[in-house]
Parts: C-alpha cells; structure tokens; sequence
C-alpha cells in the first residue's frame, strides 16, 4: 500500500466527505442526506486535517479552534477500511502541529469510541453539556 498523506490545506469536495462518513460509523450521526447543511459544516471548519491514500480520502479531523488556547475536534472520521493502523491518531497529532504547543483538544465521543480516546491520552472529563433545541 502506498503512503499514506495528511493535509491541511484543502478541505475535500463534499462528494469525497459524504463518501468517508458513510463508510465509518460517524455517517450515522451526520446529516449526510442534507447536502447544504453538511456543505455548511465542511465549509464552517476553520481547521480541517485530511489523510489521503493515493486520491482516495481516508479520514478527516474537522475542527473549530482559536488556534491557542482551544480545539474543538467537532468530527474524527476514519474510513473503515483503514482503521487500527494509527491513522485516528496521526490526525489528532496533525491538529496539534496546526496549532499552538498549549492548545487543548476538547470533543464528545462517539458512543462507538469512549474507550479510544483515553487509550491515546486524553482524559474523560465528567460535565459535557448539549443543548440541541431551542429551549433557551
């Protein structure tokens, strides 16, 4: 297999980004049948890091950041035909590099991958908060 090459200067044409989320199971979670409000999300990402195998996109990280002091990691995205081959975390690692040295990474974990992220060294932290209508 070719090497595998993260960027962090183009963010994937939509078609290639519906195609990765469907082939992971972040897809469920995404509005991938809503083609303007996830254009909207891809376009919205201040930070995107992307992994490519020859033309092909693999996986994504798709943040929202200050560049120093936070990082949300909205999206981790590997094709799942690539998984447990440290892509996951070279993505994290790349975010890192786009930012400053003491820049946090903050997300919520899918339900499929709680156990993932302390195994790489981030810490659970006990008080997330999701307002999703429009209650307030």
């Amino acid at each position: 297999m070719s090497s595998i090459i993260y960027r962090s200067d183009i963010k994937p044409e939509l078609e290639q980004a519906i195609a990765l989320y469907r082939h992971c199971s972040l897809g469920e979670r995404r509005p991938l049948t809503d083609s303007t409000r996830f254009k909207a999300m891809l376009d919205n990402a201040n930070l995107v890091i992307t992994a490519w195998h020859n033309d092909k996109l693999i996986g994504i990280a798709r943040c929202l950041t200050d560049f120093v002091y936070i990082t949300y990691l909205a999206d981790l995205a590997v094709d799942e035909d690539y998984q447990k081959q440290g892509i996951g975390k070279q993505l994290i690692k790349e975010v890192k590099k786009n930012t400053h040295e003491n820049c946090s990474i903050t997300l919520l974990a899918a339900p499929s991958a709680v156990d993932y992220y302390g195994h790489i060294g981030f810490n659970a932290h006990p008080s997330a908060w999701i307002l999703r209508d429009k209650s307030i």
